[in-house]
C-alpha cells in the first residue's frame, strides 16, 4: 500500500516536513514512537519519529534532516508524490503521566521528536520546561509550536545566532541550578545527537534526576529481527527497536552507540556522492 504525501515544507535549508497519508499509524501513534520508510522497491529502509498526527484526515508528519542519499531522495518528492512503505508506529511509547515539573531537551531534528512529548506532559498537567538548540537561528524548528505547550522555552545556538551561545546541555545545567528545593525537576527527556545526550545525562547524573534519551540507532527492519539496532543498557544488550528506543540514559553505553553509528560512514558518503552524480546527470541545468 502506498502513502502520498499531503503537504511539504522547507523548514531550514536542510530540514524538511512531510505529512503523509498513513490512517493506520495516525489511529495508534504514542508520543515516542517511530515509522520505518521505504520510497520505493529499490529503496533502503529508513526509521524517522513521528512529529505529529491527525487522526482525523489519517496523516501522520514526518520531520528530517537530508543528510544521507535516501533522505536527500525523500527531499526531492513533492505533495501528491507517494512512499511505498510507511510501516508503524514501531518501538514503545514514551512514559507519560503526572510527574511535576519535567524538563525537554531536543537539539537539531530531536527539536522535532522531543515535540509530541512536550505536548503529551503538558496535557498530563506537568509543568514542561523546553530546551531547544540547533547551531544556528534557522534550525531552530518549531519553535512556535512547543512554545505554546511549555511553562518556560529556553533556546541555543553554536554561533549564538538566537538564545544562548552554546550547548543544550549549558543551559540544562543553569535551569536545574535554580531548581526550587522542594517541587523541584522530576524527570529530564532528551533527544538529539548522542554526544549530546551523553552530555546531558551527566549534567543531571549528580543529582540523580531521571533522564530519558530516545536512542536514533542504526535500524533496518525496526522489529527485533535484524539485531542491527543493538545497544547495551547497564551491560545488557537490547534492541532499540522493540526494547526503546527510550532508554535510562544514565544507563546507555554511549561510546558504543557513536561507536555503532560511524560503522558506515565511509559508505555513506560513497552513496551520497553517486546519488548527487546521477542527479546532476539527470538534471545538467
Amino acid at each position: 500500500m502506498s502513502h502520498r504525501i499531503v503537504r511539504k515544507q522547507t523548514l531550514c535549508s536542510d530540514i524538511f516536513l512531510i505529512e503523509v497519508e498513513a490512517a493506520h499509524i495516525a489511529d495508534r501513534f504514542e508520543p515516542g514512537q517511530f515509522v520505518i520508510l521505504r520510497l520505493h522497491e529499490l529503496g533502503e529502509r529508513i526509521p524517522l519519529t513521528v512529529a505529529d498526527e491527525n487522526a482525523r484526515q489519517g496523516t501522520v508528519t514526518l520531520i528530517f534532516q537530508a543528510v544521507g542519499k535516501t533522505t536527500m531522495e525523500l527531499s526531492r518528492l513533492e505533495a501528491g508524490d507517494e512512499l511505498l512503505n510507511c510501516v508503524g508506529p514501531l518501538g514503545n511509547p514514551t512514559e507519560i503521566r503526572g510527574f511535576g515539573r519535567v524538563i525537554c531537551v531536543g537539539g537539531g531534528t530531536g527539536i522535532a521528536c522531543i515535540y509530541p512529548i512536550v505536548k503529551a506532559l503538558a496535557r498530563a498537567g506537568n509543568t514542561v520546561i523546553s530546551i531547544i538548540g540547533a547551531k544556528t537561528a534557522s534550525g531552530l524548528i518549531l519553535e512556535e509550536e512547543i512554545s505554546s505547550w511549555s511553562t518556560l522555552t529556553r533556546l541555543s545556538t553554536d554561533d549564538g545566532s538566537r538564545g544562548h551561545h552554546g550547548l543544550v546541555t549549558e543551559v540544562l545545567a543553569e535551569v536545574l541550578a535554580k531548581d526550587p528545593p522542594y517541587g523541584g525537576t522530576k524527570r529530564v527527556f532528551v533527544i538529539g545527537p548522542p554526544p549530546m545526550m551523553r552530555a546531558a545525562a551527566e549534567v543531571t547524573r549528580p543529582a540523580m534526576i531521571t533522564t530519558i534519551a530516545s536512542l536514533n540507532t542504526i535500524m533496518v527492519d525496526g522489529t527485533g529481527m535484524c539485531g542491527c539496532c543493538r545497544v547495551f543498557i547497564d551491560g545488557k544488550m537490547k534492541l532499540a527497536c522493540i526494547d526503546g528506543p527510550e532508554f535510562d540514559a544514565h544507563k546507555v553505553d554511549f561510546d558504543d552507540v557513536i561507536r555503532r553509528l560511524d560503522m558506515f560512514r565511509s559508505k555513506e558518503k560513497l552513496a551520497v556522492k553517486h546519488y548527487c552524480r546521477r542527479v546532476t546527470k539527470e538534471n545538467p541545468s
